[in-house]
């Protein structure tokens, strides 16, 4: 029995902590939601690394790691071979036993987590009795399925030793590697390490990744030429910080990278005839650029527009070239998190200085690196996008660091690294004029990518946030700027990051919270980038405005340039810097799934009730006599019936000859004794609203997404005006389901109609319970074909469209 009391005991005991964890905002009595509780609560508690203000704390560190790589391209065979000589230096107060790198590559091997974890679209019941299972595969699945198969992928590692050539002892955890140390590396000393690798290439169109080669098999040219765009390629140091240690989760796909800042001397031997674009400054500019390449490359830096350092014609002419050799390009990266670069004698470059206008004066070269395929659009707008980027984005956080920034043509869709990034839109080639083109989608995706992903270079590169575990703080605070720039580039176009986009979203079954980890987000681009963006930019337009939140988003910036930065940095800077209680919004946009959902319910006017008689019996009569009669009245009236006291006259009273509305004098009396007992400004307040006899109105609104947020109200009145009124979010402190607020208006002002949000700033998933009276709801009929040859004949053309834009590789991948 004492035995089964303790169990009960223990078990509710339990059950009190889940509910307490599940619910930690509902109390135990009533419904009350405390929305406006401080966030604090929940965040890392404040201390000497990071502190209660959001910044630096004095004690703050972080660890710096060199690098000297020596990397050799066989392009026949598409593999890399490196080696490398690894230079840590432990900044932190704690010893260190080992080390631990990330090996990305082995990320597509066949028993990797990411590859053993991939999964497809559920199979439909029907379809598999049918026997249309098949129909069901993405035939991308099935061609990333079959490159694997065909080739091994992951690192090959050959020696790994310290500096001296003894041997290091090492294990292989999947997509990482710990090297064990001789001796612990104690808190402030360095120790350098040597290692040697191989890999083949991925494919990236096969395999989708970040990374990869592109083939072009119909260039002139025995074997047709690639692109390849070299990322994630060298065995990197996982970054090691205050508030995590060793950040040592593997990389499943989604989630990016965390590392840490080092300087980098690279040397990378190509084919001769290739151009190499990377992070960092060329070397050695005179062994591997002609004299006339060079020559433009200085003219480029004071150009008024882009210059052709390799032009069209001789990037074309460089497509079908017989010269065999290689030749080593040499670069150097200072205080950066990572190294990327692509090599391909495709590539046509261009240049241009921008000279920023900051605080450093320093002049940045803005290159493209794009094929043939790239074309026009690419040589219009890709440079001056990189450079508008930079204008933009500085304004907001900080002079552009770095001496180059350079956008790529190949196959990623848009990929970001330090000082490159490589982004895919193309031209449309016209065989039978061989012309190209582009259309408005196009033209908008590269400058709307060149945009995002140059971006990339301030968040997360120098504001160094954890890629792999907080998704939106590179892409949801850069989403924020792109829509920025993007609108200041052309204000005309649909560049999206609007309350609207987001909407879906909002309301739908497949949300989690922001702060979900990434490779955890059911739906990426909504979570990790609209989401955030949009709400960034309700804080800025609608919670703070522009001054205040520009200078807290400044403020975050400049605290963590070229540091590593958490979620609550970001949370407690931009309150402390805006000197605003921004623990509702942050928590309810970052941390739950609730949604803005507003009604307005109601409208009540009201009169004021002054008890004097004389004034409030005349109203009351006044709103009697605009009621209807009764049916009951109205029928008698109709068949002409006549009521008996009408039919004696001469038997009426006084009650008979006046209504209930007339004033007596005992009501008089009783009016003056009620002002005889108020106090003076009592009656002075009575007075002075009498004389003003102005409107009352009480509104009532009802939240029923969850996420509370400011009303933003547009009255409009009877005599055709209309004003605005923005009420702050804290109207939900103490009723977070339902408030009614009271509002007085002139006697001559009227009102008409009340508009919620009417602008669509707040993202309110509903906008047909934000007006007063309810609208008529606008939709449209679309007339359409009944005729099924019609209707077939539409679907052939449209097939025969498609097949004519297919290439002749995807058409025979289709047989």
């Amino acid at each position: 029995m004492r035995l089964s009391c303790q169990l009960l005991a223990l078990l509710s005991g339990v059950i009190l902590v889940l509910n307490a964890q599940a619910n930690p905002i509902l109390q135990t009595k009533g419904d009350f939601q405390d929305k406006f509780r401080q966030l604090d609560e929940d965040l890392p508690t404040a201390n000497d690394y990071r502190n209660a203000a959001g910044e630096p704390g004095k004690a703050y560190w972080q660890q710096q790691v060199d690098y000297q790589i020596e990397a050799s391209l066989d392009e026949n065979l598409r593999r890399l071979s490196a080696k490398q000589v690894v230079t840590y230096h432990n900044n932190s107060p704690y010893g260190l036993k080992y080390l631990w790198l990330q090996l990305e590559q082995n990320r597509f091997k066949a028993d990797s987590i990411g590859e053993l974890t991939q999964t497809i679209d559920s199979v439909d019941a029907d379809s598999a009795r049918m026997g249309e299972v098949a129909a069901q595969i993405n035939i991308h699945d099935l061609r990333r399925q079959q490159f694997l198969a065909d080739t091994p992928m992951g690192y090959q590692l050959g020696k790994i030793t310290d500096i001296k050539g003894t041997p290091l002892k090492y294990t292989v955890v999947g997509e990482q590697m710990r090297i064990d140390l001789p001796k612990p590396l104690a808190a402030g000393e360095t120790m350098q390490f040597k290692l040697e690798y191989s890999f083949n290439i991925l494919e990236e169109d096969a395999v989708d990744a970040r990374s990869g080669f592109e083939h072009f098999p119909d260039d002139k040219r025995k074997n047709g030429n690639d692109i390849f765009m070299m990322a994630q390629w060298f065995p990197r140091l996982s970054a090691y910080s205050d508030y995590e240690a060793w950040h040592n989760k593997a990389f499943l796909g989604s989630g990016e990278f965390t590392l840490e800042f080092g300087d980098y001397d690279v040397k990378l031997t190509v084919p001769k005839d290739h151009i190499v674009a990377s992070t960092g400054e060329l070397q050695n500019l005179t062994s591997v650029l002609t004299q006339q390449q060079a020559k433009r490359l200085k003219q480029a830096e004071t150009a008024t527009k882009p210059v052709f350092i390799v032009s069209p014609d001789e990037a074309l002419a460089n497509e079908s070239s017989t010269v065999s050799g290689h030749k080593t390009w040499h670069f150097k990266a200072e205080n950066v998190r990572d190294f990327a670069w692509a090599s391909s004698r495709k590539f046509i470059w261009d240049a241009k200085g921008y000279q920023q206008g900051g605080d450093t004066q320093a002049k940045v070269m803005a290159m493209s690196f794009y094929p043939k395929e790239g074309g026009e659009l690419w040589q219009r707008y890709s440079t001056e996008s990189v450079i508008h980027t930079m204008q933009v984005y500085s304004r907001f956080t900080f002079d552009y660091p770095y001496p180059t920034a350079i956008s790529v043509n190949g196959p990623v869709g848009g990929m970001e690294y330090p000082m490159i990034s490589f982004n895919g839109p193309r031209t449309i080639w016209h065989p039978e004029d061989d012309s190209r083109t582009y259309t408005l989608s196009e033209k908008q995706f590269l400058i709307g990518v060149v945009i995002h992903e140059v971006g990339h270079n301030y968040f997360p590169m120098i504001v160094n946030s954890d890629e792999r575990q907080w998704t939106w703080m590179d892409e949801g605070l850069n989403s924020f700027l792109d829509g920025v720039a993007s609108k200041e580039w052309d204000p005309k176009l649909d560049w999206g990051r609007e309350a609207q986009d987001i909407i879906e979203y909002m309301k739908s079954d497949v949300q989690v919270p922001v702060m979900t980890q990434s490779d955890s987000v059911l739906k990426l681009g909504p979570n990790a980038y609209t989401k955030p963006a949009v709400a960034l930019n309700i804080l800025r337009e609608v919670i703070l405005g522009r001054e205040l939140f520009d200078f807290a988003f400044k403020e975050y910036a400049l605290r963590w340039e070229n540091k590593r930065p958490t979620p609550a940095d970001f949370f407690r800077t931009m309150e402390e810097a805006s000197g605003v209680d921004l623990d509702w919004f942050f928590r309810g946009w970052f941390y739950t799934t609730d949604h803005v959902d507003i009604s307005l319910d109601k409208i009540y006017k009201l009169r004021l009730d002054t008890l004097n008689p004389d004034i409030d019996f005349k109203r009351q009569r006044q709103d009697s006599l605009a009621k209807p009669s009764s049916y009951f009245s109205r029928s008698n009236q109709a068949e002409g019936k006549q009521a008996w006291v009408d039919k004696h006259p001469d038997n009426q009273d006084f009650h008979d000859k006046h209504d209930k509305f007339t004033a007596t004098n005992q009501d008089r009396n009783d009016y003056q004794e009620m002002l005889a007992e108020l106090e003076p400004w009592e009656r002075q307040a009575l007075k002075r609203a009498i004389k003003e006899d102005q409107n009352y109105y009480v509104l009532e609104f009802s939240n029923l997404g969850g996420l509370v947020m400011p009303l933003l109200l547009e009255l409009s009145y009877e005599d055709g005006t209309v004003t605005k009124m923005n009420i702050p979010a804290e109207i939900w402190r103490k009723s977070p389901h339902h408030v009614s607020k009271l509002i007085i208006t002139d006697k001559n002002k009227v009102l008409a109609s009340v508009a919620l949000d009417p602008n669509q700033e707040t993202a309110d998933v509903d906008r047909e319970n934000n007006f007063y009276p309810r609208r008529i709801i606008q939709s449209r009929i679309e007339a359409f074909k009944d005729d099924k040859d019609d209707a077939k004949d539409s679907r052939d053309l449209m097939f025969d469209v498609n097949a004519e834009l297919e290439s002749p590789e995807t058409k025979e991948f289709k047989k």
